[in-house]
């Protein structure tokens, strides 16, 4: 049995376009403060901090190499699909972050973003 793998940008990220800077992804941020609110319901997920630069490993050995844009949850087998993931060779995948955001509430108990 597989869990959800949730898949984010690690805060605070620097990219070689803009020297001296540091950024966070916006979507991840919101999905951050949501796992922050709740540590025991993030303990039922896994959940992995990517690096910026790509190619992201990590994401290519998930799914490949078209499909590394984060924020994504990569749903594993322990709850029925819904109705609307992307499908990739026998993975299925969600990249909309509110859609994250519903199914983190729906497949994992966290509090819905209003």
């Amino acid at each position: 049995m597989t869990r959800d793998l949730l898949l984010l940008l690690e805060p605070g990220f620097t990219d070689p376009a803009h020297p001296g800077e540091r950024f966070v992804c916006p979507h991840c941020a919101l999905i951050e403060g949501l796992l922050a609110s709740d540590p025991v319901r993030v303990a039922r997920l896994d959940v992995k901090r990517v690096a910026f630069p790509r190619p992201r490993a990590e994401v290519v050995a998930v799914l490949d190499e078209a499909h590394q844009g984060l924020p994504v949850l990569v749903l594993g087998d322990e709850y029925p699909l819904p109705e609307d993931p992307q499908t990739l060779g026998e993975r299925h995948f969600v990249n909309d972050p509110k859609r994250i955001l519903a199914l983190l509430a729906q497949r994992h108990g966290f509090p819905r973003v209003h």
